[in-house]
This record gives C-alpha cells, structure tokens and sequence, in this order.
C-alpha cells in the first residue's frame, strides 16, 4: 500500500486520512489567508482615480486587493471613492501611530496586505481600536471629498439648521457632509463583516460582532464630534453678519476621543442568546460608541511570530519618563542601551525686510536610549 495514503498508529492503518488532513489544513490555511487580507491594504498601495486609467486597461476594482466580495460590488458601483477609502485608512493608520508612539505597541505595519500582520487575529483592546480608528479615517475622507466636490454621488452637507444658532445668523456655506460619510463608510467597511457566517455563538461569530461593535465606535466619534464653523462678513471686518455651516473636527480630535475609549474599552464575551456580553456584570453596558474586546492583549514586549508581536527591542525610550515610553516599561526591564547623535537644526532665524527668513544652521549632541 502506497505509504503516502495511510496513518500509521501502533499496527493499525488508516487509509485516506492522511489526505483528508491535507485537506483539513488546506481549508484552514485558505481561511487564514482570506482573513489576513484587508481593505486597511488600500492604504498601503497608491490608488488611481477612475479617469486616469486608458482604454484596454484592467478595471480598478479588479486590481484592488484586500477587498471581500461585498466591498469589490461597492468598489464597482462607486469607483470614485476608492482613492478615499484609501486616503482615510492611511489618516487612520497615522493617528493609530501616532496615539500609541509611546506603547510597546505602537500600530507597526509589517506589510502591504495584512498591514498590521498576525496581531490583528486576536481580539483584543488594541485590535479594537484599529478597528474604530480605520473605520473614523473613511467617514472623514468622504465627507470632506463630497464637499470638495469629488464625488458624483454627493455634494455639500445638507445638515438641517442648528435650533440653538442665533436667528440673525446665516445657515449656509459648504458643509462637510457628514451624515453621507457615515452612511457609505458604514457600508463599505461593515460588508466583510456581514458576508462572514459563522456559527452563532462561536468564538468567530464573537469576533464579527466585536468588530462591528468598534467599527460603529469610530463612524460614530466623527459624527459626533463634527461642530459648527462661522465665518463674519462685514465692512471692515465688523461682524455685522455670520454664515454658520457643519465642519468635520479635526482628525487629532478624534483619535484622542477614540484613545480614551481604548483605556476604558469593555471586555467582553459572547452570551447564551449569541450576543456580547460584559464579562463582569458590574460595569455599565457599553454604548454605541464604546469600544469592547474578547481577548486580552499579548505580550509586546517580546518578538513572538504566533501572536505578531514585534516586541520592543530596538525602540527608543525616555529616560526621564516614568510613563510607558519610560525606558524601564518599554524596555519591559531588559535595560537599554545609550548612544550619542548630532542633531541639525534651523536656528537664529531672521526677517529680512523684503521678504524673506534667513537661519542659522545649528548642531547639538544628544542623548538617545534604545531598549536591549
């Protein structure tokens, strides 16, 4: 009997299950590289606007990778809005970098398809925050792209009138819109979720309902966040008029809104009636704009290829800090190495009427730790 057909287990064989585990393995395998392709990839590969490709070439959407088949349809019916999908995840990736500078995890991207890599599998706070901080980045890049005129579907805000604006002001101008940015993101970004059908009550269909849970938390913090702006009219400057219209809050904003969700996000765990639910019940239930997670958080401190922790060695710390980017927490206690660089920098500048800045151009010697 051909060995490579059969499983040997004391003198007993089993023929044919060695190739139904081949086919067992193949099927996980195929599961784990469908998930760890995402649309976060939009952001990592230049997309070009619809009317820049020629005739004969490939269609757009054809070549976009990371996109499930939900989000491919959406991709064929609004072409147009692909290059800010794109432009919102990279906002998001870039506030996520910047929120979390001074962690062990600090939202790296290993690479152009999964982006975030293996640590994205595990649903855990920082996951949840990937989420809400992504699904932000695009409710902000089409609403301000309907504004600028960019998209054919949609155009200024058409908020209704504020009751608490003065009744001498005006309600007009172009407004971000908003309630449109929310609506398309809510669409695009939830439609791999909403393909997926795992068992109810399973581990996976936990997940689903955690990453929907946080992708509304991010739609919903630059909703709510977005205010008014007003511009005066008048001679010379007297204000005697105001036009009022909705304006987006700035993008910082909303990371920092987010980050405070992230430190007090909800653990949760999935319930009898195959919902999420707290798993210490004395807490509050979290709200729409809440964040949960159903794992806790891997260790980052060291390099681990299971989980996708790129672990801290190499980072640079704060010597002076007792906070995170402190040497002795970043560094999780392994110690750090000092070293010396120049740093060059523009000094003494000068106005020179007319009109122009000169600098001085000024060197120092600085100090730099980096964890063993």
């Amino acid at each position: 009997m051909d060995m490579a057909m059969r499983v040997t287990q004391g003198q007993r064989t089993f023929p044919g299950l060695h190739l139904l585990l081949v086919l067992v393995l193949s099927a996980c395998s195929s599961r784990l590289m469908v998930d760890a392709n995402s649309w976060w990839s939009l952001a990592m590969n230049p997309i070009q606007r619809p009317e820049m490709y020629i005739i004969g070439a490939q269609p757009l959407c054809s070549q976009l990778t990371g996109l499930s088949q939900g989000q491919r349809k959406l991709c064929q019916l609004y072409q147009d809005h692909m290059v800010y999908i794109g432009e919102g995840a990279k906002t998001g990736i870039k506030e996520c970098q910047y929120q979390f500078k001074n962690r062990r995890w600090n939202c790296s991207t290993v690479d152009n398809t999964s982006v975030f890599g293996r640590v994205m599998q595990i649903g855990s706070r920082e996951t949840a925050f990937t989420y809400a901080i992504s699904a932000a980045g695009v409710v902000n890049a089409v609403s301000r792209a309907c504004r600028e005129g960019e998209l054919s579907t949609c155009g200024c805000s058409r908020t209704a009138r504020p009751r608490d604006l003065p009744r001498d002001w005006l309600w007009g101008g172009c407004g971000d819109n908003v309630n449109y940015g929310y609506r398309f993101a809510r669409e695009f970004v939830d439609a791999r979720e909403r393909e997926k059908n795992h068992p109810r009550g399973s581990e996976e269909h936990a997940r689903t309902l955690m990453n929907l849970q946080n992708n509304e938390a991010g739609r919903q913090a630059v909703y709510n966040l977005a205010n008014v702006a007003c511009k005066c009219h008048g001679v010379s400057g007297s204000c005697s008029l105001k036009t009022c219209w909705l304006q987006l809050a700035d993008f910082r904003r909303v990371g920092e809104f987010l980050k405070e969700k992230y430190d007090s996000a909800a653990a949760m765990r999935i319930g009898r009636k195959s919902k999420l639910e707290l798993v210490n019940s004395r807490f509050n239930a979290p709200t729409p704009e809440d964040l949960v997670y159903i794992d806790p958080s891997p260790d980052y401190c060291l390099r681990n290829e299971t989980t996708g922790s790129l672990g801290t060695q190499g980072r640079h710390c704060n010597k002076t800090s007792e906070g995170m980017g402190g040497c002795e927490l970043m560094c999780c206690g392994r110690g750090y190495d000092q070293f010396k660089i120049y740093q060059h920098e523009r000094c003494h500048c000068k106005f020179h009427w007319c009109c122009y800045v000169k600098c001085k151009r000024c060197t120092t010697l600085v100090d730099q730790y980096v964890c063993k």
